[in-house]
């Protein structure tokens, strides 16, 4: 069997564990034992097909990683608006209690509120910060 074929039939099984596993790094991996096979179908040594594979394989991961590293990090779950559609909404609340919590309607519904650390306890427009439990955690609407 040729060499680029064995390079090619490990990539292959390479991205078939990444599918089943959901690790991205499996395919980057895969790119490296792809590059291997492109070197092996140029006619290179097999000592240069490995280091084809190292590179480009370890390269992309050392790339990728520094990348991710740029990226700002998510926000939790409970104050995700990609995770909760409700987070960044505005309520309207009448009045505060004086231990910093409220009722207000919302979406048809009654919820309880609470003050965002930080937050004034007066009336007006605020905004949904985070939805902890059945509470919704609220900040000052920078709009009122």
């Amino acid at each position: 069997m040729a060499e680029s074929t064995l390079w090619w039939l490990a990539a292959g099984g390479l991205i078939a564990v990444e599918l089943i596993s959901g690790t991205f790094y499996l395919l980057l991996i895969s790119l490296g034992l792809a590059a291997a096979a492109l070197s092996a179908h140029a006619g290179l040594s097999m000592p240069y097909q490995w280091l084809c594979a190292a590179v480009m394989g370890g390269g992309s991961v050392l790339v990728w990683r520094a990348y991710k590293h740029t990226q700002p990090e998510s926000a939790p779950a409970q104050a995700n608006h990609d995770v909760n559609l409700d987070i960044g909404e505005t309520v309207h609340v009448d009045h505060w209690l004086d231990d910093h919590t409220s009722n207000v309607k919302y979406r048809g519904v009654r919820w309880d509120v609470i003050l965002q650390e930080g937050q004034a306890a007066e009336s007006g427009t605020f905004v949904i910060a985070e939805i902890v439990g059945n509470r919704l955690v609220l900040k000052k609407s920078h709009s009122s």
